[in-house]
């Protein structure tokens, strides 16, 4: 199904999405997108169904495209002080700040939002697979984070950032038991799988 160009009718609607809110270490990362109210592109879609390859494709075309994009972040430390849904809307309303022209009007992918300055907005589940501008900075918001991964792990080679992005697998669980955590991951979340966690002693043995 082709992706639609514009839910509100505004002329000046901003999708947003975000990366990273399920990892471990890293910030999670939001992305604002305005495109033409016309805009069509045959390859962008939610960042999830697209390749590598296919995504750094698209980004360019976004980029050069858009009427306005902005990236928005919150680092880990952040995180483990609001949590990391608060954390999320740090990011976004960052993001929206960061834009070049002010908005009319969000669409927002999921099904939660902290409304920012007043401006009115909509969720949508699986937005990015519906919405042009919500797909946008699904790919930017990704794109971006992958490679401050990528750069991370030159500093930490250990954990395998640069194919993990940062997220729970057994192989980045794995090396945090052997070699600890970062000042890259998040404190706040459960590091270690059940079967890693230290055994102690309880008063009765």
């Amino acid at each position: 199904m082709a992706l639609l160009p514009n839910y509100s009718g505004y002329t000046l609607e901003a999708g947003i999405d975000e990366a990273g809110r399920g990892c471990l270490a890293g910030p999670v990362v939001a992305a604002a997108v305005i495109l033409p109210p016309d805009y069509s592109h045959s390859l962008l879609n939610d960042s999830k169904q697209l390749s590598h390859k296919q995504r750094l494709q698209v980004r360019v075309d976004i980029v050069r495209d858009a009427v306005a994009w902005a990236i928005g972040e919150a680092s880990p430390a952040e995180i483990d002080q609001v949590n990391i849904l608060q954390a999320t809307y740090l990011a976004m309303h960052r993001a929206i700040a960061g834009l070049a022209r002010e908005p009319e009007y969000l669409i927002v992918d999921g099904n939660r939002f902290k409304v920012y300055e007043a401006l009115r907005h909509t969720c949508i589940v699986k937005g990015d697979g519906k919405y042009l501008s919500i797909a946008a900075a699904s790919v930017l918001a990704k794109t971006h984070r992958d490679e401050m991964m990528c750069a991370l792990a030159k500093e930490h080679g250990a954990y395998g950032w640069e194919r993990n992005a940062g997220y729970p697998t057994k192989e980045h669980r794995n090396s945090i038991a052997q070699y600890g955590a970062t000042q890259y991951h998040r404190q706040s979340f459960r590091l270690l799988s059940e079967e890693q966690l230290p055994l102690f002693p309880t008063k009765e043995s």
